[in-house]
């Protein structure tokens, strides 16, 4: 397991990585529900970060991450089968993802 600080640090990075990918996507004139509705749901998930890093479980923070990681999965499989995606949106999802699963390697 990673240090307390070093894990803030990852999960503050997930956070702005996730929020920018957010971001790109909302500001796409046409993209996707599912895709939409996936960034979104990590989106989401990324903002009860304190309450799951505060709670100092180890279990429960690799499974939190676990969660994420998957969820970033079907995101990035939905970006790909789309297809003709603005290069900003494909990075941006793909950018998330791989943090995810940095993070998730990290954590196991």
């Amino acid at each position: 397991m990673l240090q307390a600080s070093e894990m803030q640090k990852r999960f503050t990075h997930l956070q702005q990585t996730v929020s920018e990918a957010s971001q790109t996507c909302h500001a796409a004139a046409t993209i996707p529900k599912d895709l939409m509705k996936w960034v979104d749901e990590i989106d989401n998930e990324c903002k009860s970060a304190k309450k799951v890093m505060s709670s100092r479980d180890e279990g429960r923070i690799r499974q939190w991450v676990d969660d994420l990681e998957r969820i970033g999965d079907r995101a990035e499989r939905a970006c790909q089968q789309a297809g003709g995606l603005d290069a900003r949106i494909t990075n941006a999802v793909s950018s998330m993802h791989s943090e995810l699963s940095d993070l998730k390697r990290q954590l196991h």
